[in-house]
């Protein structure tokens, strides 16, 4: 059976490059009919912390990656113990203080086939003493991994190729142990655009953070998966049930992949479009509450009606945040070098002969509100072109934005004749 296993470290959160090594483990394991292990490795207690293991379930979670079986390296450690003291026995292992070290064999020819690079040597001559336990009694990274591994059944081991290093200290575990080991594949890690280490300013960062910044999960597990996976045809928006039909790992290409925030945010919005508005409501809502961004005034209608007009608009929950405190706030930024430009003429004699119009409505809809401002606009020997966009800097803050009388719609009569008050005042 197809076992595979994501090996986190719960000593910082899950980024980027994680949670790809995450999707492709659990990408193919369904494709499979395998099993997924989540394998937490806190054998460094000193940096391992509780909160770094919350987000990382919370972040796998929230991408929809469920796991089979869990694991928490720290629960193993009579079994790591029980190893090192065979290995020693065996003259394989020696202690060292309280360390305990495997023997390395000079002049062995170590070989790999990765499934991604092909055959991989290696020479044993390069290697020192492999240390197993700690002088603290803790197993070591490789030594931890090989016995688990083992014990888990692990068929594949999928990472990213900064492992390789790694790996020929683990054959040489496995052949001391007598044991048969997994499969290997070492993925390209992912790159910033101009081929530098992905940083923080590039977009190494947490997995929560992406969500906080109102990205769908969706989204980003969609573009993951296309940092080094393609599923053919140029599709570049797949679903999940479609992906696994295709995936396999003979296909994760062997070149770095690039990170681009500017196709995430680009796949986010396609996402955004395509769902359903009342699905979109409620994500919305959830996200603007828990940052006390909806007002209490706004319900749920008038919500899918400002979506209705941002919803091809946005790239992210919290453009839509930006964009629309207008419309839940008074307290909202003002676009200064906008408010210059169209504020140069003082206009205060044709706002005011507008907003007295406006305010004589019976009935507030974009038909009576165009109709009402192009007569008034007529009246006072203007072009509509002249006063809309000073119009919108009074009401928005910006002159960028949806059609203005869906705008003054959605802000109500009463708010629209008062931001007009205040800003030929």
């Amino acid at each position: 059976m197809i076992k595979v296993r994501f090996a986190p470290s719960p000593t910082g959160y899950l980024h980027i490059g994680g949670a790809r090594t995450a999707l492709f483990n659990w990408m193919y394991a369904r494709a499979q009919q395998g099993k997924f292990v989540l394998r937490i490795e806190d054998t460094d207690q000193g940096r391992s912390k509780p909160e770094y293991l919350d987000e990382i379930l919370q972040s796998m979670a929230w991408l929809g990656m469920n796991w089979d079986e869990f694991y928490r390296q720290s629960e193993r450690f009579d079994m790591y113990r029980d190893y090192a003291r065979r290995l020693v026995k065996e003259g394989q292992a020696y202690h060292e203080g309280q360390a305990v070290l495997l023997k390395v064999v000079k002049d062995q020819e170590i070989k790999l086939f990765d499934i991604i690079r092909g055959e991989i040597q290696f020479d044993s001559d390069i290697l020192k003493d492999e240390v197993l336990l700690k002088s603290d009694g803790t197993a070591t990274y490789s030594f931890a991994c090989v016995v688990d591994d083992a014990s888990m059944g692990i068929s594949h081991v999928i990472r990213g190729e900064d492992h390789i290093s790694n790996t020929p200290k683990q054959l040489l575990i496995y052949r001391a142990l007598g044991l048969k080991p997994p499969k290997f594949a070492h993925m390209p890690l992912i790159m910033a655009q101009d081929g530098s280490r992905l940083s923080k300013r590039t977009g190494a960062v947490a997995v929560s953070d992406y969500r906080k910044e109102g990205f769908l999960p969706e989204a980003l597990v969609n573009y993951l998966m296309l940092l080094g996976w393609s599923p053919g045809d140029n599709q570049e928006m797949i679903p999940m049930a479609s992906a696994i039909k295709k995936f396999s790992i003979k296909k994760i290409n062997r070149s770095a992949a690039a990170f681009s925030m500017e196709k995430l945010r680009w796949l986010n919005s396609q996402y955004i479009k395509q769902m359903d508005v009342d699905r979109l409501a409620q994500e919305l809502a959830s996200f603007l509450k828990a940052r006390g961004s909806l007002g209490e005034d706004c319900d749920g209608h008038r919500l899918k009606d400002i979506i209705k007009l941002y919803k091809n608009r946005m790239a992210t929950f919290t453009e839509f945040e930006e964009r629309t405190k207008y419309l839940f706030s008074d307290d909202y930024p003002l676009d200064e070098p906008a408010r210059q430009k169209h504020f140069a003429c003082n206009r205060a004699k044709e706002f005011s002969f507008v907003a007295e119009r406006l305010a004589g409505l019976n009935g507030y809809h974009k038909e009576k509100i165009e109709k009402t401002f192009r007569a008034a606009i007529g009246e006072l020997g203007l072009q509509p072109s002249e006063l809309v966009h000073s119009f919108r800097v009074a009401l928005t803050g910006t002159d960028v934005g949806p059609g203005l009388f869906e705008t003054m719609e959605l802000l109500g009569k009463d708010k629209t004749i008062s931001r007009l008050k205040k800003a030929f005042n």
